[in-house]
């Protein structure tokens, strides 16, 4: 019996253990750390696909192994980052577990996933992964940087927020995936010009003396606005 098998699904370990300490590091507010433990997370959900295509290793196992860690990793600890910001600067209020929504969205758009046969190139939502991303280099560069801090802290930002991912997340809206399928320009137009913007950005952010967090977080919401503007364009043709 090869044991490469078994790396696809090691490797979705690696992302399921990145996001639980990640969890645990929300908790305890050491929100640097855990966000580079969700972004550790990213990096092996796109390498379990790449090493299960590579060595033609799938299994219904991993697709559900799979789910189970993207769940964890990008749905709860993204949450639990939001949640312990907010709690911060108002207490444990109310409002203050709205966050905790994005956990059950997650968990449905994972579900739908798993039986939806329309999602095998393209996505119908937003995927638990860019979302989890948007929020950690919030998170992270108002940590570092007070910028944003006068409307991140306001009573309503991160609640409203938190309700607008969650209906993103379960949405009805097409979004193209980030995942190469080839390094053929053709096909991957959108994906090659958000990758060659986010290093162009990024490597400005750094010549500029400023937070590389900006740089990412601009690239996911520039992912959001161009789904949606193709997505309301079709509705006018």
């Amino acid at each position: 019996m090869s044991i490469a098998r078994y790396i696809p699904n090691t490797i979705t370990c690696l992302n399921l253990l990145s996001g639980t300490v990640a969890v645990i590091l929300g908790f305890k507010g050491e929100a640097e750390i855990a966000v580079y433990l969700v972004l550790a997370a990213a990096i092996f959900d796109f390498m379990d696909g790449f090493a299960a295509r590579l060595l033609k290793s799938y299994s219904p196992m991993g697709k559900e192994l799979d789910s189970l860690a993207d769940l964890i990793s990008f749905g709860l600890a993204p949450a639990i980052l939001l949640f312990h910001r907010y709690g911060l600067t108002h207490g444990t209020v109310i409002l203050t577990y709205v966050p905790l929504v994005i956990v059950v969205a997650s968990a449905l758009r994972l579900a739908k996933f798993n039986i939806d046969t329309r999602q095998t190139e393209n996505f119908i939502g937003m995927p638990t992964p860019a979302n989890a991303i948007l929020i950690g280099m919030l998170i992270h560069f108002s940590t570092l940087n007070d910028i944003f801090n006068p409307i991140l802290d306001t009573t309503f930002f991160i609640p409203v927020m938190s309700m607008v991912l969650s209906y993103l997340l379960i949405c009805n809206i097409p979004m193209f995936s980030l995942k190469l399928k080839s390094l053929k320009w053709k096909g991957n137009e959108k994906r090659f010009s958000l990758i060659i913007s986010a290093f162009v950005l990024t490597a400005l952010a750094f010549l500029c003396g400023v937070t590389w967090s900006i740089a990412i977080l601009i690239i996911f919401i520039l992912y959001i606005l161009i789904n949606l503007i193709d997505y309301s364009l079709t509705l006018f043709r």
